[in-house]
Parts: C-alpha cells; sequence; structure tokens
C-alpha cells in the first residue's frame, strides 16, 4: 500500500511537471467558484436582512431589487439617446445653394426666393434634370425708361399633376428689390402653354439696369394647396444689349435651396369688433425642418399675444403634438380677447416647436404678425383688421426663431 501511494504521488508530481497549466485553470476555476459562492451568499444575507427591516415577503424584496435595477438600465439609455439626439443647429450658416445627391435621387425641398407675399412652395429638383424651355422677348423703350417684357411660351414642362399634366404660370419680378412682380394667366391640363402676355416695368432707368435680374418664375397652380414651383429662368439684365429687342429660349433651370429654409405654416385670422375676440385657426404645416436623428419631428404650435416690448400678454395656446410628422395637420382653434384700440399696440407670434418628452422642445421656425411687420405678416394682419368676422387665410414661411424673454 505503502508503495501504490508512493506511486501515485509520483504520478500526480509528474503530470504537474508536465502540465503546469492545468493546475494554474484548476486554481482559478476554485478561486472563481469560491467568489460567486461568496457573492451570493453575501446577497442572500442582504435579502433576509431586507425581509426581516421591511416586514415583506422575499419574493416582494427580489421584484423590487429588479424594478430597481431596470429602471436604472433604462435611465441609463436614456442618457446615451439624449446624448446623441441631433438637435437643430445653432449657428446661422447662410450661402450654401445646395446639397450632394445621387445622380437618380431628385430633392423635395423650399426656399424664400420670392417676397413672402407669394404663397408658393417650391419643389426644387436635381439640376440634372431637365425641366422645360421659356421663349421670351424682352423690349427697352429709352424714352420711356420702361422695360417691356413679353412671355411667350413654355414646352416640355415635366408633369407634377396625378393626371400627367400641370396647370402652369409664370411670375415676373425684378431682382433685387423684387417690389413690381406680375404673372401670367393659369393655362389647365397643358404641358406646352402659349401666353403670349406682356408686362411693363415703368421708370427702370437704364443706368439701374445693370443692377437688376429679370427673373421667370414657373409654378404649376394647386387650388388647395401652396403652387408647386417647377423651375426659373433669370436674365442679369447687364449681360444683355437692351439697345435691341431681344427673343430668345433658355431653359428653365432648378431653385436654389435656401439653408435655412424651415418650412411653412398655413393658419386663419378672424376679428369680431363687438366681442374683441381673436381667433386663430392653425392648419397645417408643411417641409419642417427635420430636427431628430430618425429624420422626423413631433412639431406643435405655440401660439403668443405679445405688447411693443415683445412681453407676453396673457397666457399662451398650444396644439396637439403630431407625432413624427414633417408635414402636420392641425385644424385647431384659439381666441384671444383683445380690445380694437389695441390692434395697433400687439402682435401675434406663432413658434412650431419640436416636442421631446423629457427635455425642453426646440424651436423650428416662427412668424410673428402685427402693424410693427413687413411684407405679408403686415398684410395679413391689416386685412383681418379691415375684413371683420371674416377668417383671414395666407400661407407663411416660417423664419428664425428668436429667443423671447418669457420663452
Amino acid at each position: 500500500m505503502f508503495l501504490s501511494a508512493l506511486f501515485d504521488w509520483e504520478e500526480d508530481d509528474e503530470a504537474s511537471s508536465l502540465y503546469p497549466h492545468t493546475l494554474v485553470r484548476r486554481s482559478a476555476q476554485s478561486q472563481a467558484e469560491s467568489t460567486m459562492n461568496e457573492i451570493i451568499d453575501k446577497s442572500e444575507a442582504e435579502i433576509e436582512d431586507l425581509v426581516k427591516k421591511t416586514g415583506l415577503k422575499r419574493w416582494q424584496v427580489i421584484l423590487a431589487l429588479v424594478v430597481v435595477l431596470c429602471l436604472a438600465v433604462g435611465f441609463v439609455i436614456w442618457c446615451v439617446w439624449r446624448f446623441f439626439k441631433k438637435k437643430r443647429p445653432k449657428d446661422k450658416k447662410k450661402g450654401r445653394e445646395g446639397k450632394d445627391q445621387d445622380d437618380d435621387d431628385f430633392l423635395v425641398d423650399n426656399e424664400e426666393e420670392m417676397d413672402t407675399k407669394d404663397d408658393i412652395d417650391i419643389k426644387h429638383e436635381s439640376s440634372s434634370e431637365y425641366l422645360g424651355k421659356l421663349q421670351y422677348k424682352l423690349d427697352y423703350d429709352f424714352n420711356s425708361q420702361s422695360l417691356n417684357v413679353t412671355v411667350i411660351q413654355c414646352t416640355e414642362l415635366p408633369a407634377l399633376d396625378m393626371g400627367g399634366t400641370s396647370d402652369p404660370y409664370i411670375k415676373i419680378y425684378l431682382m433685387p428689390d423684387k417690389k413690381r412682380k406680375f404673372e401670367t394667366k393659369v393655362h389647365r391640363k397643358t404641358l406646352n402653354p402659349f401666353f403670349n402676355e406682356n408686362f411693363s416695368f415703368k421708370q427702370v432707368a437704364y443706368s439701374e439696369t445693370f443692377d437688376k435680374t429679370l427673373v421667370f418664375a414657373v409654378f404649376d397652380y394647386d387650388r388647395f394647396s401652396k403652387h408647386d414651383q417647377i423651375g426659373e429662368v433669370k436674365i442679369p439684365l447687364c449681360m444683355v444689349d437692351l439697345a435691341q429687342t431681344i427673343e430668345e429660349w433658355k431653359d428653365i433651370q432648378s431653385v436654389k435651396v435656401d439653408d435655412q429654409y424651415l418650412g411653412d405654416i398655413c393658419f386663419s385670422l378672424r376679428y369680431v369688433p363687438t366681442s374683441g375676440k381673436l381667433t386663430v385657426g392653425i392648419l397645417e404645416c408643411k417641409n419642417l425642418k427635420k430636427m431628430d436623428i430618425t429624420g422626423a419631428s413631433d412639431p406643435y404650435v405655440k401660439i403668443k399675444l405679445l405688447d411693443r416690448k415683445g412681453k407676453r400678454i396673457g397666457k399662451k395656446k398650444k396644439t396637439s403634438v403630431k407625432m413624427g410628422n414633417l408635414n402636420p395637420y392641425y385644424n385647431e382653434s384659439f381666441v384671444f380677447i383683445v380690445e380694437q384700440e389695441q390692434l395697433r399696440r400687439v402682435s401675434l407670434e406663432l413658434v412650431v416647436a419640436d416636442y421631446d418628452r423629457i427635455g425642453s422642445s426646440d424651436p423650428i421656425g416662427r412668424v410673428e404678425l402685427g402693424y410693427n411687420r413687413k411684407g405679408l405678416e403686415l398684410k395679413h394682419w391689416k386685412e383681418m383688421v379691415e375684413n371683420p368676422r371674416r377668417p383671414i387665410v395666407h400661407w407663411h414661411v416660417l423664419k428664425d426663431p428668436e429667443p423671447t424673454d418669457d420663452e
């Protein structure tokens, strides 16, 4: 027996010398098992201690610990999501004219190229896409200092309607002032409209023409929504000889995209002088800026009445939130009480914001109306005052939101 034991000891010693890693692995496993047992024993002791202190049953304590653990994990996930969520850039970059895109893709977007007087929805397509041709004639009268423009016709326009046609018309104006504008008649269901309409820009001195650009903006008329812009033709007058009559064809170009374009909002204003009720009807928004990393937004509209110093009067109103929608439809009305003599001293501010469930909401864009405004914002307000009891509806291009003291 002694020899057998000695032989076994020598055999184990030989195995240990030949396979030292085996012993190391066994030792590590034993240590890990020991540590795990200690943790389990300690956890059991903690649970038993909690059971004694709280008077709860064992399974209730375990369930409470699981809930706390889930909440902790959820909080960590929320923190990571908040960190990576894409927010609206704060710097106001300007001057970018477009975005990179694939040859087979087209970009639908808007721009505030013309005065806010015009209710338009600009459909910007890839510059490589053919948009048709425009024929026009220019004749400058040196005696009357007038620029006479004839819109003759368009050919091969793209079909923007579901029926495979378009309802084209053309707006003509001079840049950079854009104060004097003309429109042709709308030609129904045609891609080759023949206009042959004459327009005259009066009191345009010849010396001033070198700084002006003539613009033909081609639109597709839509009876129930904003008009889509097909494209445009720009003629820098410094590049043409106005001493002679000019008649030529030009390719219609896609519209350049404004990097600051934030979207459009459509709403109505109605004022009743006898009761002082100012009713604001929020109808819909279009092409809102993408605020989330998912490529969408959760928009709602805040409406506030402001005094001359920009301070809020009374409570602000809010629409419902439209989750994951860049073209939300609201059809919601809100009433403010404003005395008639106050209409010249107050303004109405509408802010479209991206709703955030936990953090603060991010403003997308704003519109402010009143006698202290310009362009369509002033026009809309005046039309409301001059037409009591009648709802006045307009589309407005959203402007960059400005922080206010009461935000």
